[in-house]
């Protein structure tokens, strides 16, 4: 919407053009005219549309025919002033000032006219007969008023109509001569309509329906008033209603009634709530909020992002199988004007068996372009809506900015949810192939990849000690002397190469040495293609034995061809990596011969989980004996006590049948209780111990 109007009054000398800026400014007559009124600015707060308007004078007496056209060209309405008892005036409407206006004026961006008829008072009758054919034949004019600038009559009216014209066009929304609304009109109309229908079955449903007259208006439509807005499209339109609910058709029609019956402001309302600008188009305000991310940070999506996500989702799953087939993902991006997922979206995420986005995929795709281009992101977010269905201010709202990762560092904590891993290798050291197996394609699926629809990209998901992470592999291009900030700046790196190629390994080693060996990015090394035979590199050192010098972990071998899904445990030890970069992993092998995996496995024992689960029952036993005693009422405790008797008398029928024993028998008694005994003790200390002991080496394993 404009921020302010500028209204220029034209016509022929005598016809009252001042005596209507003077008449609205004191709401009296003037009784003295002068040639030409001074600019008058009415303020934002006195006028119906909240917006300052300007009203501008003409004289031919005083001003220039250059003047005229610099007014003309500044103007945003013009009002042709005739007189309605004055022929000549109505005459030069058509043969001077229409055609002077349109000379000074572009095609594409006509002034909209208005054609005023003062001097009401002075005849009896409407000169409306006359000047309907005259708007008929200009599309520009957008209505006509007729006032007496001496009874007052229709003054503010007139003013009201030409700030409408401005605010509210009726141009780029409807053709007159056709009947009918414009074809930009109607395209966001459709999208309006497609954002609001929340279940996407084609119809606005009663709740549908208040929720976009509540987001249009600030106020819901009663359900009386529901009714008789439907009753009145289904008297107009045979297909304008179904099962109870606003098709497209029937909520095209109410907008193109709202409009030939002058209410245009109700289509411009609901046009600009969903970001629209005179011209139909989205405004850059709308699809490109300010959104400030500091260096060294990174946007990600928030919880209500994905909730929204998740919603359009689960509307364009029309099948339920919890992935986008082709059609429903063109359904999806109706409300696009154009197509934002390209053929290698589906080798950057993950797909079913048909190839098709998964609900994991889709999510994933959304996160990796709010990583990546954040403006980006925010644009496919205003196409959908988000702001209007959540009721945000902007896009903004759905976008997190994370910690500076130097602060990461130094408190040896990140809340982050997504980690860049740049992969490097030389060519055909299966730098693809390990993005691919990342999604669980083996390599004969890969290879029906077509070669355009490759993608340098990949991203999934994996649980580091049972939290969700996304970890977003890229691949980079094999030129070690020109790589670029972008292709440094990552969490993790991936050094890759080929161990069937024996110049393979040089290149990781080279590019190491020049950009990471200072550098407190963790880096991996990755021996590819390890189900082939391994080669000796044609580097003065092996693979290992550079590791060892540079501290790295040994090479992790890696294959994807096998007939199952490739593992995905490097990719979530990469991602531990990347979440705590100040920690250095001890072992990422699984040889059990290290130290390490030896006791790992010692942890993971039966012997151990028995004596742990063993200690945790007796520890709950005597926690619920305790309170079993402290829950015993008085009767309890007198039944107790008359079972402590009966168990007396049991105890002296016990010991006179001791008495009967022999002292030898009474001396093996007493020696076997002993040693149980000292044996349940010894057994007991030695599990304690042995438990805390390795308890006491996981800490210092953390710690390390």
């Amino acid at each position: 919407m404009r921020k302010d109007v500028r209204i220029l009054l034209v016509g022929e000398p005598k016809v009252g053009k001042t005596s209507l800026i003077m008449s609205l400014v004191s709401e009296e007559f003037p009784d003295e005219v002068p040639l030409r009124a001074e600019e008058i600015t009415i303020p934002a707060d006195v006028t119906p549309e909240r917006v300052p308007t300007h009203i501008v004078d003409y004289s031919e007496a005083e001003q220039s025919e250059e003047q005229l056209y610099q007014e003309i060209s500044k103007a945003n309405v013009i009002c042709i002033v005739y007189s309605v008892n004055n022929k000549k005036s109505i005459e030069k409407v058509t043969s001077h000032w229409i055609p002077l206006i349109n000379d000074r004026t572009d095609k594409d961006s006509r002034v909209p006219l208005i054609l005023v008829g003062n001097k009401s008072d002075l005849v009896e009758h409407s000169s409306m007969e006359t000047i309907l054919p005259i708007m008929n034949q200009y599309q520009d004019i957008e209505t006509c008023v007729e006032c007496s600038a001496k009874n007052l009559k229709n003054i503010s009216e007139l003013f009201y109509y030409a700030q409408k014209a401005v605010l509210h066009p009726t141009g780029p929304l409807y053709c007159p001569e056709e009947k009918e609304l414009k074809t930009s009109c109607i395209k966001a109309l459709t999208r309006i309509f497609k954002v609001s229908d929340l279940d996407n079955d084609g119809i606005l449903n009663d709740n549908e329906l208040n929720f976009f007259q509540k987001t249009c208006f600030n106020t819901p439509l009663a359900p009386q008033a529901l009714e008789d807005v439907k009753n009145v499209v289904r008297r107009n339109m045979t297909d304008g209603v179904k099962d109870n609910g606003l098709t497209l058709k029937g909520f095209l029609f109410l907008h193109t009634l709202f409009i030939q019956r002058g209410r245009h402001e109700t289509t411009w309302t609901v046009l600009r709530r969903f970001g629209y600008d005179d011209d139909l188009e989205l405004t850059q305000e709308y699809l490109f909020p300010i959104i400030k991310v500091p260096s060294d940070c990174t946007t990600e999506l928030n919880h209500n992002a994905y909730l929204f996500l998740q919603s359009v989702f689960d509307k364009h799953d029309k099948d339920r199988d919890c992935a986008l087939s082709p059609e429903e993902v063109k359904d999806l991006f109706k409300v696009f004007p154009y197509m934002p997922w390209g053929p290698d979206v589906n080798n950057t995420v993950c797909t079913n068996e048909q190839g098709w986005i998964t609900y994991q995929g889709y999510l994933s795709q959304w996160t990796l372009t709010t990583y990546l281009d954040v403006q980006r992101s925010l644009e496919y977010l205003g196409y959908l809506g988000y702001s209007i269905i959540y009721e945000q201010e902007s896009q903004a709202a759905a976008i997190t900015v994370t910690r500076n990762k130097r602060i990461d560092l130094q408190k040896k904590q990140t809340q982050r949810s997504v980690f860049r891993c740049n992969v490097l290798g030389a060519r055909g050291s299966g730098k693809s192939g390990f993005l691919q197996a990342f999604l669980g394609s083996n390599l004969q699926r890969q290879r029906r990849v077509r070669e355009d629809h490759k993608s340098f990209y990949a991203i999934n998901t994996t649980y580091v000690y049972g939290q969700e992470k996304y970890l977003l592999l890229h691949e980079v291009m094999p030129d070690f002397q020109f790589l670029s900030e972008a292709d440094l700046a990552c969490d993790v790196v991936c050094l890759v190469y080929d161990i069937n190629n024996p110049r393979s390994f040089e290149y990781c080693a080279k590019v190491y040495k020049q950009y990471f060996i200072d550098s407190k990015t963790p880096c991996v090394v990755i021996a590819a293609k390890s189900d082939l035979h391994e080669i000796r590199q044609h580097y003065s050192l092996s693979p290992h034995e550079f590791c060892r010098k540079h501290k790295l972990h040994p090479p992790q071998p890696f294959t994807c061809n096998m007939t199952e899904a490739p593992s995905k445990d490097i990719y979530t030890r990469l991602t531990t990596m990347a979440m705590y970069p100040h920690a250095r992993l001890r072992c990422m092998c699984t040889c059990n011969r290290c130290t390490y995996c030896l006791c790992q496995n010692l942890l993971k024992l039966e012997l151990l989980r028995s004596i742990k689960a063993q200690l945790r029952r007796v520890v709950y036993n005597r926690s619920i004996q305790r309170l079993k005693t402290c829950l015993l009422s008085e009767e309890n405790f007198r039944l107790t006590q008359q079972i402590s008797d009966v168990s007396i008398v049991e105890g002296s029928i016990c010991v006179e049948a001791s008495a009967e024993q022999t002292p030898s028998q009474r001396h093996m008694a007493q020696t076997d209780l002993k040693n149980s005994t000292f044996w349940l003790r010894a057994s007991v200390g030695a599990t304690v111990f042995a438990v805390l002991g390795f308890a006491m080496y996981r800490a210092l394993l953390k710690q390390r």
